[in-house]
């Protein structure tokens, strides 16, 4: 092993403190300033080449190693989400209605973790290693610019993670082929004609007709879609009127439509948009349907989700890998996945009871066992010393 287990005691106490201080200044995607800034702060002594600012407030670092070879890329996401914070942690959030409930505080502090270790063994390396800290996840829009910028230039492979609380730290949790859900917007205005809600004869009422559309939607999958292929429609806004007695003109609704196929993806916009066209007009409302493809699914390369479990056999032990079934949860990690080979995994945060029952992501009460903080930093630096020891492994994927 690379790293002496005094070595990783010495730095797990400052990940900590690192994790918590971004846990308390959670930052909302494309505001990440001061996050980027904390990250910047920690490597700079390093002797990394920097880039800041790249797809807002994104940062590229990259570690030259001693011998030529390929480069190997692992990336965290940095930003936090629009939700109060419910823990009860002393290190709570300090900014009223954003939070890290989504774990990327701990996600970036294993990266840098990673990077540190690694930077302590660049002598070692038979090529580079590229740390990509991520803006804008939450809302998709960091990936792209940060590919765009050139993130995965001159790169063979990817790694990423992301925390899940309902599996206990310590445990990893991995599949071959596709791990997470194409994502996909629906955005629906259901429109009539407004009036006092004592002389509804008079008005043509939007609210009942966006009601039938919420339950009648649930067919394009129920009614349209093979029971065996997943699929999920879900409507996560509704809003219209001003008064309790008064019909309003309009309704908008906002949604999200996950899939796991391309063909069952491709057949969704037409699903849609005829139900909720059909319901509307049996209403005697008008409607518009913008359906916007957002990102696909995170598919794993098989040879490089190989090698994340060797790594994970000979570092944490074959007995705490989990093979898990795809997740109907997406992530713009899938960008980079498509471009490239690359894995991406589950790091269990939950403690030792931790299951189905435990707060989870984007929950006000997500907390983190942050022993799951070494284990990923120790599954990343040994995955990349083990792709880059000069055996031209990393150009199997």
């Amino acid at each position: 092993m690379f790293t002496p287990e005094a070595e990783k005691a010495r730095l797990a106490p400052q990940l900590v403190a690192f994790r918590r201080e971004l846990h308390r200044q959670p930052e909302l995607s494309l505001c990440e300033e001061r996050t980027a800034a904390a990250i910047v702060r920690e490597i700079a002594p390093l002797g990394l080449t920097i880039r800041s600012g790249v797809g807002g407030h994104g940062v590229i670092a990259d570690l030259a190693g001693a011998f030529p070879g390929p480069t190997v890329a692992l990336r965290a996401d940095i930003d936090a989400l629009p939700i109060v914070e419910n823990t009860g942690l002393p290190f709570t959030s300090q900014h009223d209605g954003v939070m890290h409930a989504c774990g990327h505080d701990a996600h970036t502090t294993v990266l840098l973790g990673a990077l540190k270790l690694l930077a302590a063994a660049k002598d070692r390396l038979h090529g580079n290693v590229r740390f990509l800290f991520q803006p804008a996840e939450e809302i998709l829009a960091g990936a792209a610019p940060m590919i765009a910028a050139g993130a995965l230039d001159g790169v063979s492979e990817i790694y990423g993670l992301h925390i899940l609380p309902s599996l206990p730290a310590g445990r990893i949790a991995s599949t071959p082929g596709t791990f997470m859900a194409a994502i996909d917007r629906l955005d629906i205005v259901v429109e009539g004609r407004g009036g006092h809600g004592s002389m509804p004869e008079q008005c043509i009422d939007p609210i009942v007709a966006a009601a039938a559309v919420v339950t009648g939607l649930q067919t394009a999958v129920s009614r349209e879609v093979h029971p065996l292929e997943p699929a999920v429609v879900s409507l996560g806004t509704i809003n219209g009127g001003t008064a309790n007695n008064i019909i309003p003109d309009r309704v908008a609704l906002s949604g999200t439509v996950r899939t796991l196929s391309e063909e069952v993806r491709a057949a969704m916009p037409e699903r849609i948009e005829r139900l909720t066209r059909l319901i509307a007009e049996a209403h005697r409302c008008r409607v518009t349907v913008a359906y916007q493809r957002q990102v696909p699914p995170v598919v794993n390369n098989a040879a490089c989700e190989a090698k994340l479990r060797r790594t994970a056999e000979r570092t944490i032990g074959g007995e705490r890998i989990v093979s898990c079934k795809p997740s109907m949860g997406g992530e713009d990690f899938a960008l980079y996945a498509e471009r490239i080979p690359g894995c991406f995994f589950w790091l269990g945060s939950g403690g030792p009871d931790a299951g189905s029952h435990s707060p989870g992501l984007h929950n006000a009460q997500m907390v983190v066992d942050e022993s799951c903080l070494m284990v990923g930093v120790t599954l990343f630096t040994e995955l990349a010393l083990g792709l880059l020891d000069g055996s031209g492994e990393s150009q199997d994927a």
